[in-house]
């Protein structure tokens, strides 16, 4: 069976009847049982649910952020159902583990860790469907087949829709899903189809579907105060001005507790948002800074040249090889230093959460979260309940890009909350709030050398790293691997890094870690590459020449291929072809070519750019050749998705910085964060080289090369390379 967490004998696959007729199936994570029949009202929560009249509402369990996954998941399960998507509605589940496993929208993973459960779930009733019309028919179910919406017996005239077999198929014992066979590639209909997303016209029509659109009956609005700059206390606020001020209802402090990612704060409660932000300008509050306010962007840059000036490091975390004999008999050595800045989500919906305390104690919560799941562990565990009595409902988020990962606004308006029992409160962050109280990416600084021989190999590569003390965690967004590429293909190898104490939050953006690393990496090798009379995507494919595929190794996600030096090949070798690489282009263009592996996909990218009039860089055409897999589930989604991760990378080369200054962020909002917009939009082509593996997610791998691929494209141009993002054009003058 294909990598990717699967169903088991340990996943009940539960059947039930629906209230006037019908079927419905849930799966269970972990449990084992068989199918029991009841009577009531179907379970919201079923994966699948079959009306009499043929109508199938399938269940997206994952949060959507626009990455298109309440239309992905749902079609792997009407692909092996045979449902006719026509008939097809989709539901937002609610957060729930035990029925769902895991609901998160991050790190690419729903596409790896859903593709054979929801074929699974699907092929199980579709077997369970075929067993009830072989019943009713009575006749041996191998004899029987499906078509869309249908249970026929080729041969005669046999026939029966799904809504019609719905009852009967809920008394079915449900198989075993190891019994299950599933499609071949080459029989599916909906898998592989070009599917505009579920929501889309609603989002269209304006309907209220987003977590700011939540409204309940006797809400009111709640905004929050806290300290601009990070790790500061409150030493006062006049909660009685604010009280003062048309509207509002309330005004009262909110204590920190680091360990839910609550900090210090004032809530401001009124009848509208509009009201309660502006009253936030009558508390006065006064901060203690403490030390933090001396931390500044340009203070942890002196900060990296002076550790390279030492010439000591805090730790080395990767080391082969004689390094130091290396770089001494090396027959070239290049030195260079790189950079790049913390940046901020900001996606279009600023960060927002309504709760509802209960006069009983339980919490229930409407959540735009990328991790419901552990929002509601956070909120439970800050109030000092069960989860279980922690009830959060799931709305759809206008973008994320890792920052609804992280859930202090649900903790905040938890915290709100539970001083007004009886009230829903509906907490939104402005977009000044949003920009300044943000999980920034980690800014980071790089010393790199390379040694290259007389026979222009490169035999050594070092990195002094100089990055953030973020603690002790399950992810840092601030860390390099041991295995940057070209580690694994370089004989001698050092990698060492300092670490900066700092109060300014870090978190995962987009494709966390290889956003930034891709460029320091293939932009320096880009250098090594120009060094020895070669071009990149040579360089790349000499490295790997004849370098086989590493073993299975052990992920989040289950079983995963390992690196695959071949599938680098390939999309190399197809950008290469795309791009017509090595021909001229037009006079004032040049070609740069970036690679970078990340959260399982393989993405080569060749930019196309020039220099207008005042030195801005231009992008006119993007190629990308990616390798997911086997199979691009839904083309349309697919290539929104590499589109959308292509203009990011270039707006935050060109033109994204959050800079610290005073221990706060200095950027507010749009004026001085300015999004890339269309008249930045290049022309971009992809072409998809399948592959013999399971299919991977695509959010976001293929945003990472375009930033070196802009940047070796300008170095084309002008012989001036950019060693520090976002691109400066004074150098190019």
């Amino acid at each position: 069976m294909p990598d990717g967490v699967q169903l088991s004998r340990r996943t009940l696959l539960k059947a039930s009847a629906v209230a006037g007729g019908g079927f419905a199936l849930a799966a269970t994570f972990p449990m084992a049982g068989r199918a029991t029949a009841v009577s009531g009202p179907a379970d919201l929560n079923a994966f699948i649910t079959i009306r009499p009249d043929n109508t199938i509402t399938i269940v997206g369990k994952n949060p959507e952020i626009g990455q298109g996954i309440k239309t992905m998941l749902p079609m792997l399960i009407a692909e092996e159902l045979d449902a006719d998507w026509d008939s097809v509605s989709v539901k937002q589940g609610m957060t729930d583990a035990a029925k769902y496993g895991p609901q998160l929208a991050g790190g690419s993973f729903a596409t790896p860790m859903n593709w054979m459960p929801m074929r699974q779930a699907g092929a199980a009733a579709r077997a369970m469907l075929i067993a009830a019309a072989a019943q009713r028919w009575g006749v041996d179910a191998a004899s029987l087949a499906t078509e869309p919406g249908r249970v026929v017996q080729p041969g005669s005239s046999r026939s029966a829709t799904f809504g019609e077999l719905a009852s009967d198929a809920a008394m079915m014992d449900v198989p075993d899903p190891a019994s299950l066979k599933l499609k071949d590639q080459a029989d599916f209909r909906i898998i592989g189809r070009a599917i505009g997303g579920v929501d889309s016209p609603k989002i269209v029509r304006g309907e209220p579907i987003f977590g700011v659109d939540t409204q309940l009956d006797g809400m009111v609005y709640a905004a929050f105060e806290r300290s601009p700059v990070f790790g500061a206390t409150l030493k006062s606020a006049d909660l009685a001005a604010a009280k003062a001020q048309a509207g509002v209802i309330d005004a009262f402090k909110v204590a920190a507790n680091p360990q839910a990612s609550l900090v210090e704060g004032v809530a401001v409660i009124a009848s509208n948002w509009w009201l309660a932000n502006k009253a936030r300008a009558s508390l006065s509050p006064q901060w203690d800074n403490g030390e933090w306010e001396t931390h500044s962007t340009k203070a942890y840059a002196q900060a990296a040249k002076d550790a390279w000036a030492s010439g000591k490091s805090d730790e080395v975390f990767a080391e082969k090889g004689d390094i130091d004999a290396t770089f001494a008999e090396a027959d070239r050595v290049l030195e260079a230093e790189y950079s790049y800045p913390f940046l901020a989500h900001v996606a279009m919906e600023p960060m927002n959460c309504t709760a509802l305390m209960h006069e009983d104690g339980t919490m229930e919560m409407w959540a735009p979260s990328q991790t419901p799941q552990g929002g509601q562990q956070a909120v439970a565990g800050y109030l000092g309940v069960e989860p279980s009595q922690v009830k959060v409902h799931i709305t759809r988020m206008g973008g994320g890009f890792g920052r609804r990962l992280n859930n202090d606004y649900m903790v905040q308006v938890a915290a709100i909350a539970k001083e007004m029992p009886g009230t829903p409160v509906q907490l939104i962050w402005s977009r000044e709030d949003d920009l300044r109280s943000d999980f920034y990416r980690p800014a980071g600084w790089h010393k790199m050398r390379a040694a290259v021989n007389a026979d222009g190999k490169l035999t050594g590569w070092a990195d002094h790293f100089v990055t953030f003390d973020l603690g002790d965690g399950a992810f840092n967004p601030a860390a390099m691997d041991a295995t940057e590429f070209p580690a694994k293909y370089v004989d001698n190898l050092k990698f060492e890094q300092t670490k900066m104490a700092t109060a300014v939050p870090m978190g995962a953006l987009r494709a966390p870690r290889s956003n930034a690393l891709s460029f320091v990496m293939q932009s320096f090798l880009d250098e090594v590459a120009h060094a020895t009379g070669k071009d990149l995507p040579t360089l790349m494919l000499e490295l790997t020449d004849g370098v086989e595929a590493e073993p299975e190794t052990q992920g989040f996600v289950g079983p995963q291929p390992g690196f695959s030096a071949p599938r680098l090949q390939a999309v190399t070798r197809k950008v290469m072809q795309m791009a017509k690489w090595g021909q001229p282009v037009a006079d004032g263009h040049a070609l740069g070519f970036g690679f970078y592996y990340s959260h399982m996909g393989y993405f080569a990218e060749v930019v196309e750019a020039s220099l207008d009039a005042r030195g801005n860089p231009v992008v006119h055409n993007v190629w990308t050749a990616g390798d997911v897999g086997s199979q691009i589930i839904n083309p349309f989604g697919a290539l929104n998705q590499v589109e959308g991760s292509i203009i990011d990378g270039i707006g935050q080369a060109i033109q994204l910085a959050v800079e610290i200054e005073g221990g706060a962020a200095k950027q507010s909002n749009f004026h001085n964060y300015p999004l890339p917009r269309m008249p930045m939009t290049p022309k971009i082509h992809v072409e998809w080289v399948l592959s013999d593996n399971a299919p991977t997610g695509l959010g976001e791998p293929a945003l990472p090369p375009v930033i070196p691929a802009l940047t070796n494209a300008l170095f084309a141009l002008t012989g001036k390379r950019v060693r520090s993002l976002p691109i400066d054009p004074q150098v190019f003058a």
